[in-house]
């Protein structure tokens, strides 16, 4: 998903105030079902079975907001199940007749929610291609986070994510991290250049050592691919290249 607007307010009737008491993940773990316990679950019926033998091997990073750039309402979660009001704001009318999805959802105060079983493909990459390899939705688990292009993401929510992702290489046979700009270039420009890469793969190492465990093969892999990616989008903007949408 991507956003354009740079308006950071959401509206007050729908706003979920952040509280004062940190939300976002310190542990958590992925079940044999997909399902991870220390996220909310919200089913979405957006989503089907993976092709059979088909192994979950990336990791897709998306950036969303609805009303674009418009943080803390209902509404994401209402698109992915759904149930959002085509009547709240004159943007929405775009999205009548949309079935999307994502795996899960990492809001501004860190809080995710789950609407899909990891062992299920959700509707999150669209037409898209890695590694030579057409349908993303067929391997790979999409996480959204909550934002822009134009404002930077929060602390809590790289805290939460590091601790997802992790959570994710010790169930799955991971071996590559994205963002949606890199399987679907030309048509989106999600997470943006306001994600940083090096925050995450930084919090992965973290949160890794905290575990006590040695890093899971899986969440070992994802650190050295979060890596190449950052090390990816320097060179591109060292050399002046623009990633249209």
């Amino acid at each position: 998903m991507n956003t354009v607007s740079t308006v950071n307010t959401a509206n007050t009737a729908n706003t979920v105030r952040t509280p004062a008491r940190t939300v976002g993940l310190d542990h958590a773990a992925i079940g044999a079902d997909g399902w991870c316990r220390q996220a909310r679950r919200y089913d979405s019926p957006n989503c089907d079975a993976r092709p059979e033998g088909v192994a979950v091997e990336l990791l897709v990073i998306h950036a969303i907001s609805l009303p674009a750039g418009r943080f803390g309402g209902p509404h994401i979660a209402d698109l992915f199940t759904n149930r959002l009001d085509f009547a709240f704001d004159p943007s929405f009318a775009d999205l009548r007749g949309v079935t999307v999805s994502a795996h899960f959802l990492v809001r501004r105060d860190g809080a995710v929610l789950q609407f899909v079983s990891c062992n299920e493909r959700a509707w999150h990459a669209g037409v898209s291609c890695f590694g030579g390899r057409d349908q993303c939705n067929d391997f790979s688990v999409g996480i959204e986070m909550e934002g822009s292009d134009h404002v930077a993401f929060s602390p809590a929510q790289y805290q939460s994510l590091a601790v997802l992702s992790v959570a994710l290489g010790s169930r799955y046979p991971l071996a590559v991290l994205a963002g949606h700009e890199h399987i679907a270039p030309g048509r989106k420009t999600d997470p943006g250049p306001f994600f940083r890469w090096e925050n995450l793969a930084e919090s992965m190492l973290t949160c890794a050592g905290q575990s006590g465990f040695p890093p899971p093969a899986g969440g070992a892999r994802l650190v050295v691919a979060h890596r190449l990616v950052a090390a990816l989008c320097a060179l591109i903007n060292v050399n002046g290249c623009t990633r249209k949408k």
